[in-house]
């Protein structure tokens, strides 16, 4: 099981390998809050245990519009503060419609986040090849705290749940997991990933999980072979 760090804690010594979580003060390095230490030759990382989406600049996130302005679009994204997405930077928007027209209250959109100024004001885009409004396929939300682990160290964890049940993936940074393909699959997926937020704090969790899509594949094989 990994260590549980209090925020102030050293957890390395040579700065170059403070990660996610962590901060340098005097050459060596320390967890930023409580959470879980994850440490290799290469990285220190803090894995919060819990708290709130704090946005930052580059973020992939899932959000759903909730006001529509002559502007663009004010969306929430699971954070305590307010995201904009302006009608120059969603590729979609044309100046013969109306904002109404291509986005409205409560679609869903994929976004990165473009700024995030001093006051916490965020500003979204959509001028990315991962971006696009959200017409199929299903959202799921965890804990932001849990992210980090559903992604997996170099992405192995997403990569995984993909090439297993060949579905499109996408993790916002926010909490919020757009899922897409067969519906049998992205149930599957979906109980992976509630299995990943709920036992984020374990060892072995990744051939836990392996096992467990591999289990469920054969359920639904076998329903629909009888």
């Amino acid at each position: 099981m990994r260590k549980i760090v209090l925020p102030g804690d050293l957890v390395a010594t040579n700065s170059k390998v403070a990660g996610q979580g962590t901060y340098v003060e005097n050459g060596k390095v320390y967890a930023k809050y409580l959470g879980l230490l994850d440490k290799d030759e290469t990285q220190v990382r803090v894995i919060p245990l819990k708290g709130k989406y704090i946005p930052t600049a580059g973020d992939m996130v899932v959000g759903i519009t909730k006001e529509v302005t002559a502007n663009g679009w004010f969306v929430n994204i699971n954070s305590p503060y307010q995201a904009f997405l302006p009608l120059m930077e969603n590729p979609e928007y044309k100046s013969n419609k109306k904002p109404n027209e291509v986005l409205d209250i409560g679609d869903a959109i994929i976004a990165r986040v473009l700024n995030v100024d001093p006051n916490m004001k965020v500003t979204l885009t959509m001028k990315d090849k991962m971006c696009h409004p959200i017409r199929l396929g299903r959202i799921v939300a965890i804990n932001p705290a849990r992210v980090p682990r559903v992604i997996g160290k170099k992405g192995s964890m997403i990569k995984m749940l993909k090439n297993e049940l060949g579905i499109q993936i996408v993790v916002g940074q926010n909490g919020l997991i757009w899922l897409n393909g067969d519906a049998k699959k992205i149930s599957i997926v979906e109980e992976a990933i509630y299995m990943i937020e709920e036992e984020a704090h374990t060892e072995g969790l990744t051939d836990r999980v392996a096992e467990f899509i591999k289990r469920r594949k054969g359920d639904v094989e076998a329903k629909t072979n009888s």
